[in-house]
């Protein structure tokens, strides 16, 4: 049978992009996904720790429960949109894991149990980041460098 009867179909996406999702682009969704998880249970217990709460602590957990919560939309939104091969949902995941480092930073600071996390988080991150930012990342998401902007005239 030739090609001419049985042309493969690639699947395309409404960047255009063609072709199956990189590998690199479904792991940077999956570890955006999961600070975002993880952003939600951190805002839930918040939030439930400042109902129960008494005083400033009830007002001051209510507080950031709400902000914490909504928060994690960034990452989600960003996870979403990467697995959608949107172009503008790496700006948001950049973002995400730039604000990541420094409280990973602060958390590596602790002379507790969460330093672990810290160091966890501070992976995470700098992963997120170098996924993020490879070409073939790029590539898939349909953005263009600034080499790329202009045609190059054919030889």
């Amino acid at each position: 049978m030739s090609s001419e009867q049985n042309p493969a179909q690639e699947t395309a996406d409404a960047t255009g992009a063609a072709g199956p999702r990189p590998r690199r682009l479904t792991y940077a969704a999956a570890l955006s996904a999961l600070e975002g998880l993880a952003l939600l249970v951190g805002g839930v217990w918040m939030l439930v720790f400042g109902i129960t709460g008494d005083g400033v602590d009830r007002q001051t957990g209510i507080t950031g429960g709400i902000t914490v919560l909504v928060l994690a939309l960034l990452p989600l939104l960003a996870a979403r949109g990467l697995l959608l091969r949107r172009s503008w949902s790496r700006g948001p995941a950049v973002i995400t894991q730039i604000l990541a480092l420094p409280v990973a930073y602060n958390l590596l600071q602790a002379d507790s149990a969460a330093i672990p996390a810290g160091i966890a988080l501070a992976v995470v991150a700098v992963t997120s980041l170098v996924l993020l930012v490879n070409p073939a990342t790029t590539r898939a998401l349909g953005i263009k460098g600034p080499d790329r902007t202009r045609e190059t005239p054919q030889r």
